[in-house]
């Protein structure tokens, strides 16, 4: 069974950087492309960045572009999401997600499976 385990939220000023971790067990890394989604309280699901197997391809939605970024280091079994230049609308829980699709996966129902989140918070 695979599982995901983020680690890195906590609390940051606006302006601040965190780099958050997903740490994949139970299955190889290289075999899943994967997504870092956030959820606000009282907002719906949302992708925050994506990327393929091999790191080729890329996705971030206009919201964090040029902000955020995602990598993986299949070596080490591990997704990252550093995140930059932070706004107290960032503030939400971060999730990665892993998809047995062969391609860069957008879409949350293209996900088969989920990390329990990291709180990440953004004082103003």
């Amino acid at each position: 069974q695979v599982q995901l385990v983020e680690s890195g939220g906590g609390l940051v000023q606006a302006g601040g950087s965190l780099r958050l971790s997903c740490a994949v067990s139970g299955g190889t890394l290289s075999n899943y492309a994967m997504g870092w989604f956030r959820q606000a309280p009282g907002k719906e699901r949302e992708l925050v960045g994506a990327i393929s197997r091999s790191s080729s391809s890329t996705y971030y939605p206009d919201s964090v572009k040029g902000r955020f970024t995602i990598s993986r280091d299949n070596a080490k079994n591990t997704v990252y999401l550093q995140m930059s230049s932070l706004k107290p609308e960032d503030t939400a829980v971060y999730s990665c997600a892993a998809s047995w699709r062969s391609i860069m996966v957008i879409t949350t129902g293209g996900y088969d499976y989920w990390g329990q989140g990291t709180q990440v918070t953004v004082s103003s």
